[in-house]
């Protein structure tokens, strides 16, 4: 959607094209992560000699260390949370763009799970200026509908889910499969009576993916 408006045609560019663009004045803006190793492109990243980031996961043993900017909030409900707060304060005269808008909306949907986990009066704060922005909560829901074999693909994922402790919900698979699908899937457990905490595991290259939800939490997503 953002590559067919005209503002962002040539906005999108590989990690390779970023790397011959960065110079001493560029500002590098990580988001939805502090860990180095969950970056676009690590290489980039040790490059740029300016970092900023913005990003609501607890810290872990591995963060990023060389930054200008920290704006790290484990108690936000989700990056585009942050974001859209940056975004009120930044200028008044500030107006994005209604798509823009239906993105960072959408994000606050998917990380507190239709805002039922982790959500607190700044995350409504944000979703109300994101509304009078121009999002569209029925365009916001198209967002997030499967194609048929995404759909096959996240019950299959369910098939395969066992019981821990009468309410831990376990799922492994032994093949890759997006993360919106592993995250829909973990959160679809959740529905199921009992279960206050579910988890998605699949294999990515040679590390394991895990998709983790949790009734009154947020989501996590990490990496063995």
């Amino acid at each position: 959607r953002l590559r067919r408006e005209p503002e962002y045609k040539n906005a999108f560019i590989t990690p390779q094209e970023a790397m011959l663009q960065a110079d001493s004045r560029t500002l590098l803006v990580v988001v939805d992560t502090n860990r180095p190793e969950q970056v676009e492109d690590q290489s980039l990243l040790q490059t740029c000699t300016r970092v900023a980031v913005i990003d609501h996961h607890r810290r872990s043993s591995s963060y990023i260390e060389k930054m200008a900017l920290n704006f790290h909030e484990p108690y936000a409900s989700s990056a585009c949370e942050m974001v859209a707060e940056i975004l009120q304060y930044f200028d008044e005269g500030l107006k994005i763009k209604a798509v823009e808008a239906d993105c960072l909306y959408a994000g606050i949907i998917i990380d507190t799970n239709n805002f039922t986990s982790k959500t607190g009066v700044r995350t409504f704060e944000a979703a109300a200026f994101l509304r009078r922005a121009g999002a569209d909560t029925a365009e916001v829901k198209k967002l997030f509908q499967n194609d048929l074999a995404g759909t096959i693909a996240k019950y299959a994922i369910i098939q395969n889910a066992k019981l821990y402790r009468d309410q831990i919900a376990i799922a492994v698979v032994d093949h890759t499969v997006g993360r919106v699908t592993a995250a829909q899937a973990a959160d679809e457990l959740l529905n199921i009576i009992g279960i206050d905490t579910s988890f998605v595991l699949y294999p990515e290259g040679d590390r394991i993916v895990v998709s983790a939800r949790s009734i009154g939490d947020t989501n996590v997503q990490g990496i063995l």
